[in-house]
Protein backbone atom coordinates (compact mmCIF):
# COMPACT_ATOMS: atom_id res chain seq x y z
CA UNK A 1 0.00 0.00 0.00
CA UNK A 2 2.98 2.29 0.95
CA UNK A 3 3.68 2.67 -2.86
CA UNK A 4 0.36 3.20 -4.35
CA UNK A 5 0.33 6.18 -1.62
CA UNK A 6 3.33 7.57 -3.46
CA UNK A 7 2.24 6.50 -6.36
CA UNK A 8 -1.22 8.41 -6.54
CA UNK A 9 0.69 11.73 -4.73
CA UNK A 10 3.00 11.83 -7.24
CA UNK A 11 0.65 11.60 -10.14
CA UNK A 12 -1.59 14.28 -8.22
CA UNK A 13 -0.23 17.07 -10.65
CA UNK A 14 -0.81 18.13 -14.10
CA UNK A 15 2.86 18.75 -14.77
CA UNK A 16 4.13 15.56 -13.73
CA UNK A 17 1.13 13.79 -15.52
CA UNK A 18 2.64 15.27 -18.34
CA UNK A 19 5.92 14.55 -17.98
CA UNK A 20 4.36 10.57 -17.57
CA UNK A 21 2.88 10.88 -20.77
CA UNK A 22 6.38 12.18 -22.26
CA UNK A 23 8.62 9.14 -20.79
CA UNK A 24 5.85 6.62 -21.92
CA UNK A 25 6.92 7.27 -25.45
CA UNK A 26 10.72 7.07 -25.30
CA UNK A 27 13.88 7.73 -22.79
CA UNK A 28 14.11 11.47 -22.73
CA UNK A 29 17.08 14.00 -21.10
CA UNK A 30 15.69 16.30 -18.57
CA UNK A 31 16.16 19.50 -21.20
CA UNK A 32 14.18 17.53 -23.47
CA UNK A 33 11.46 17.29 -20.91
CA UNK A 34 11.62 20.89 -19.78
CA UNK A 35 11.15 21.79 -23.30
CA UNK A 36 6.78 21.96 -23.12
CA UNK A 37 6.95 23.54 -20.55
CA UNK A 38 6.65 27.49 -19.73
CA UNK A 39 8.72 26.38 -16.55
CA UNK A 40 12.48 26.62 -15.66
CA UNK A 41 14.54 23.40 -16.16
CA UNK A 42 15.28 23.79 -12.26
CA UNK A 43 11.19 23.37 -11.91
CA UNK A 44 10.91 20.47 -14.16
CA UNK A 45 13.71 18.83 -12.49
CA UNK A 46 12.08 19.25 -8.99
CA UNK A 47 8.93 17.62 -10.78
CA UNK A 48 11.08 14.51 -11.60
CA UNK A 49 12.63 14.46 -8.48
CA UNK A 50 9.04 13.87 -7.20
CA UNK A 51 8.52 11.33 -9.65
CA UNK A 52 11.71 9.60 -9.13
CA UNK A 53 11.28 9.18 -5.19
CA UNK A 54 7.76 7.31 -5.66
CA UNK A 55 9.50 5.24 -7.87
CA UNK A 56 7.98 6.26 -11.08
CA UNK A 57 10.87 7.14 -13.11
CA UNK A 58 14.53 6.56 -13.33
CA UNK A 59 17.38 8.88 -13.67
CA UNK A 60 21.03 7.92 -15.18
CA UNK A 61 23.49 10.16 -15.92
CA UNK A 62 25.51 10.01 -19.32
CA UNK A 63 28.50 12.39 -19.60
CA UNK A 64 26.66 15.97 -18.41
CA UNK A 65 23.27 14.57 -19.58
CA UNK A 66 20.86 12.77 -17.31
CA UNK A 67 18.24 10.87 -19.43
CA UNK A 68 15.23 10.08 -17.41
CA UNK A 69 13.19 6.76 -18.53
CA UNK A 70 9.48 5.50 -17.16
CA UNK A 71 9.09 2.43 -14.42
CA UNK A 72 6.84 0.81 -14.84
CA UNK A 73 6.01 -1.20 -11.72
CA UNK A 74 4.45 1.34 -9.51
CA UNK A 75 1.69 2.45 -12.56
CA UNK A 76 1.04 -2.00 -12.36
CA UNK A 77 0.58 -1.76 -8.54
CA UNK A 78 -1.87 1.28 -8.98
CA UNK A 79 -3.67 -0.26 -11.10
CA UNK A 80 -4.13 -3.57 -9.18
CA UNK A 81 -5.41 -1.58 -6.19
CA UNK A 82 -7.67 0.30 -8.41
CA UNK A 83 -9.20 -2.73 -10.17
CA UNK A 84 -9.95 -4.03 -7.01
CA UNK A 85 -12.52 -1.01 -6.56
CA UNK A 86 -13.59 -0.64 -10.18
CA UNK A 87 -15.19 -4.69 -9.60
CA UNK A 88 -16.77 -3.21 -6.10
CA UNK A 89 -18.16 -0.30 -7.81
CA UNK A 90 -19.27 -2.16 -11.01
CA UNK A 91 -21.24 -5.14 -8.74
CA UNK A 92 -23.04 -2.00 -6.23
CA UNK A 93 -24.29 -0.30 -10.11
CA UNK A 94 -25.45 -3.50 -11.03
CA UNK A 95 -27.02 -4.07 -8.05
CA UNK A 96 -28.62 -0.36 -8.05
CA UNK A 97 -29.56 -1.07 -12.02
CA UNK A 98 -31.50 -4.49 -10.88
CA UNK A 99 -33.58 -2.24 -8.16
CA UNK A 100 -34.52 0.30 -10.20
CA UNK A 101 -35.57 -2.28 -12.77
CA UNK A 102 -37.86 -3.97 -9.99
CA UNK A 103 -38.94 -0.57 -8.92
CA UNK A 104 -40.70 -0.07 -12.21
Amino acid sequence: MYQVEHTFAALGDATRLAIIQQLAERETSLSELANPFSMSQTAVTKHVGILAQAGLVEINKRGRTRYCRLKTKPMQQAEQWLETYQKFWKENLNNLANYLDQEE
